[in-house]
């Protein structure tokens, strides 16, 4: 069995559809407070649920009975995230350190973490690097997933990237190249792990199939759909103050992501390839999606 942690995520969802379309038994943790049609779409591919939660350790025990791999996806940015109660230290550290000890007291054979290569000093980064730590500590199987800037997120009007209208912030200069990944190839990879031994023990920086800068991304937009964007920059010495002036983890977290991202992102996927042959999404491809040419 393999247990999927995330399940209604935009990450995990896809596992667990990639599982279901592969014949590979799949149980997802999903919580009482779940989207119910998101539980449904889990429901129609089969697979089987139990309701738990990160913060509840004696249900990841229960959901961890009978696994042999588990791939973690969880995180309480930015959708569900409440301070004090669904945040970066109950969540995202104290709740990924809950799984690792769940798992390994089932005799769980393998644990998957998707964490980022965001690497600046903020809330999140300091989580994802210390679950890191303790997972590589634990004694488990482990597989780190280190993806990047998804495209889903980061060309999307919730982070300023407007393609329907045309307009888009640019944070810092725009000239530092960024390897942006889709979601679905982040959770192709994931399932792979499960069946490749090069995975084991192993920490894997996920990209796109090129580095390109935020302008050369404007660019590619531009030309599949015949329209100039309106440009907006940000400096990142405005990111910076932004991030020292907050109080909170998740702002200072979104404004330590939007500096790394005006720094640039590039990840060479060369070796990774190698051994992981998926076909990876473009800029061009997910332009395209996006404005339906």
């Amino acid at each position: 069995m393999n247990l999927v942690i995330g399940a209604t995520g935009m990450v995990g969802g896809e596992v667990c559809r990639l599982l279901a379309s592969e014949g590979k038994p799949v149980r997802g943790l999903v919580r009482a407070t779940s989207d119910q049609a998101k539980v449904d779409r889990l429901n129609e591919l089969g697979v089987e649920l139990v309701k738990g939660d990160l913060r509840d350790r004696a249900s990841l025990d229960k959901a961890c009975q009978g696994v042999k791999a588990v791939i973690s996806t969880a995180s309480s940015m930015p959708f569900s995230y409440q301070p004090g109660e669904n945040d970066i230290q109950t969540v995202d550290t104290d709740g990924q350190i809950n799984l690792i000890d769940a798992a390994k007291a089932a005799g769980v054979k393998h644990l998957i973490y998707t964490s980022f290569t965001m690497d600046n000093e903020f809330p999140l980064r300091n989580a994802k690097r210390t679950v890191e730590k303790y997972l590589k500590e634990s004694g488990l199987a482990y597989t780190i997933l280190r993806p990047g800037y998804f495209m889903e997120v980061w060309l999307s009007p919730a982070v300023g990237f407007d393609a329907a209208n045309a307009k888009t912030q640019i944070y810092g200069t725009g000239e530092n190249p960024i390897s942006w990944i889709s979601f679905q190839d982040v959770a192709e990879f994931a399932v792979a792990c499960l069946d490749k031994g090069v995975a084991v023990n192993a920490v894997l920086p996920l990209g796109g199939p090129e580095a390109l800068s935020q302008l050369e991304m404007v660019k590619i937009f531009e030309g599949i759909g015949g329209q100039d964007f309106e440009v907006n920059f940000v400096p990142e010495d405005a990111l910076a103050e932004q991030q020292k002036a907050s109080t909170d983890p998740m702002q200072q977290s979104f404004s330590g992501l939007m500096r790394w991202y005006a720094q640039g992102d590039p990840i060479d996927m060369k070796e990774t390839l190698e051994a992981f042959p998926v076909e990876l999404t473009s800029v061009q491809d997910y332009a395209k999606g996006v404005l339906k040419v």
